[in-house]
């Protein structure tokens, strides 16, 4: 945010500080008035003062509840940080949109994304299906998958009304197919939006960078990923060694980047990355809700646990009862 962004938030809460003390000060004095003022004139007796108090508290209530719906109303008028960079993406879709209306807009689901796709679809009132991992056509209909409850479940979504509708999808969270014989690239048109002057009111600062990361396993053809039953550091050796063996990306779940045995961007589940790769090695991971919504989208899922009733074993394609251990070096040795 600017400096002046700064600055102005600095003064809107300023004067939300002061607005409460001025207020309180102004609704016991209020108060105070009436209730003395009512008992004397009307010479209520004490067993009576209670109908002063109600009427006074009352009216000093109306009071400050004018004063501040019209101090609140003043101060978000005037302040200059109010979701500017939303508006701006917002504007600039709805000139877009002047040119010419998509049946579907799709965006990353980024954390950007979820800042003004949501507005864009309030400005424009049309519906919006967010954190999609899959799409399918039925009928003349698009259905959108997302999932629900932490991923415990998947709905299905069919957005209904006038184009435009917008769709976020999860990165790598299903798989670009190779195009057919018969396909061929989509039309891609330039768009001049203009946006005007008035639309933009703050100078942002360069966007927010991450951390670039060692490796990106959205892009890995073959993963290879230990879980706890890996038992001790020294032990992911042995699965990296698999790894190179069958030319994969070596990757984890969270337990084992939490505890420093590989590095954070190796993890694959809700906190991590999600990943859809060709083949999928799961080794010693027990399948916690939080770690298959990471990797479920994968094409081949081969699993090895000495639990067979590891929830893993339910998304696995292909699954191995045993120890690790034992069957590892057995694949490498195969591999070989």
């Amino acid at each position: 945010m600017s400096a002046e962004g700064k600055s102005g938030r600095g003064w809107l809460h300023a004067f939300q500080a002061s607005r409460f003390v001025v207020v309180g000060v102004l609704n016991t004095l209020v108060d105070y008035v009436l209730f003395v003022g009512i008992t004397k004139v009307f010479h209520l007796p004490l067993g009576s003062v209670w109908i002063a108090k109600v009427i006074s508290g009352t009216v000093a209530m109306t009071v400050s509840f004018f004063l501040n719906q019209r101090w609140v109303f003043a101060a978000r008028g005037h302040s200059p940080v109010h979701h500017q960079a939303a508006r701006f993406f917002a504007v600039t879709a709805v000139a877009v949109y002047g040119v010419g209306v998509p049946v579907t807009q799709l965006f990353a689901h980024t954390y950007q994304a979820r800042d003004y796709a949501p507005r864009l679809a309030a400005r424009l009132d049309r519906p919006l299906v967010t954190d999609c991992i899959a799409v399918k056509r039925s009928d003349r209909d698009l259905v959108f998958t997302r999932p629900m409850f932490q991923g415990k479940v998947s709905a299905d979504v069919v957005l209904e009304g006038p184009p435009p509708h917008l769709v976020t999808f999860q990165a790598g969270a299903f798989r670009a197919e190779a195009p057919g014989p018969d396909a061929s690239p989509a039309p891609i048109r330039s768009i001049a939006a203009s946006i005007p002057p008035g639309a933009v009111r703050q100078r942002p600062e360069p966007p927010f960078r991450e951390a670039r990361q060692a490796v990106d396993l959205t892009q890995a053809e073959r993963i290879v990923s230990v879980g706890r039953g890996i038992k001790e550091e020294q032990h992911v050796a042995l699965a990296r060694r698999l790894a190179e063996a069958l030319g994969a990306e070596l990757a984890a779940s969270r337990p084992i980047c939490d505890a420093g045995w590989l590095p954070m961007d190796r993890q694959v589940g809700s906190s991590g990355q999600t990943v859809a790769p060709k083949l999928y090695v799961a080794l010693g991971i027990s399948g916690a809700i939080q770690h298959i919504v990471g990797m479920k989208g994968s094409r081949t899922i081969v699993a090895i646990n000495k639990d067979a009733d590891a929830p893993i074993f339910e998304v696995a394609d292909y699954g191995i009862v045993g120890d690790l251990f034992e069957i590892v070096p057995a694949m490498i040795e195969a591999l070989k």
